[in-house]
């Protein structure tokens, strides 16, 4: 008498019980991306406060220049604080910063922005 279990049905029916978790979780990560994650909906895609330039000056010590609507803003920026060293409201002075950061060549996440719309245009055209 042989008591000891079929190898091959035990395999199969580990496999099935896996491919049923398995299952599971991809449905339950597909409803939450789904119905949960809606942060974006009425929201522009164009960033209401951008950092326009960053430079450092210690270890965990840096100085930004943050866009807002209407003004620029100069912020130290340490290990744990940040603090307002001025606000740049004069609009000429504010043409001539952007006309600076417009010359300045765009991020990597720009770049692969415009590729993947590039591709997703191609897509959508087929």
């Amino acid at each position: 008498m042989n008591t000891s279990p079929d190898i091959v049905s035990t395999a199969l029916q580990m496999l099935t019980a896996l491919g049923v978790v398995l299952g599971g979780v991809l449905v339950v990560f597909y409803f939450m991306k789904r119905f949960f994650l809606r942060r974006d909906v009425g929201v522009s895609k164009e960033q209401l406060i951008k950092v326009i330039a960053s430079q450092y000056i210690g270890i965990k010590k840096n100085i930004s220049m943050v866009e807002i609507p209407g003004s620029i803003l100069v912020v130290g920026v340490s290990n744990d604080n940040i603090s307002l060293l001025t606000k740049i409201e004069d609009k000429a002075l504010l043409d001539v910063l952007r006309q600076e950061n417009s010359r300045i060549t765009p991020s990597f996440s720009d770049h692969l922005q415009r590729l993947t719309g590039r591709f997703k245009q191609a897509k959508n055209s087929e």
